[in-house]
């Protein structure tokens, strides 16, 4: 993925986020903001990895390490869901089909994970 087009989703990601959530304004402010763009990075950094080895393992692993660092600090596991979802409507036509094909059924596992914790 085209560090252009990774920036471009996870700045709409985080921009759809606070949008839908205005009191994470109140909770985290700006800092909030950048610090949701940056964790999209890191979701798409470790989506392509995965992808690029074809091991699903990688992400859902992560997914698991994300979730207990955020709980940690006062995140709600569906706030994760949530952004996982976002992230699913908003690759599409941004990646090549086999990595999107890819990245989305890792989302959704990721997020049937989460929903049964």
């Amino acid at each position: 993925m085209k560090s252009e087009t990774k920036q471009l989703i996870a700045a709409e990601t985080a921009k759809s986020i606070y949008a839908a959530y205005p009191n994470l304004w109140e909770r985290f402010g700006e800092k909030g903001v950048m610090h949701t763009e940056k964790d999209n990075h890191h979701h798409l950094d470790h989506l392509e990895t995965a992808f690029d080895i074809d091991d699903d393992a990688i992400f859902l692993d992560y997914t698991k390490w994300l979730e207990s660092v955020l709980s940690s600090r006062g995140v709600e596991t569906a706030l994760i869901v949530d952004n996982f979802e976002r992230l699913m409507k908003i690759l599409p036509g941004k990646v090549e089909l086999e990595e999107e094909t890819f990245m989305l059924a890792c989302l959704k596992k990721a997020n049937a994970l989460l929903n049964q914790a």
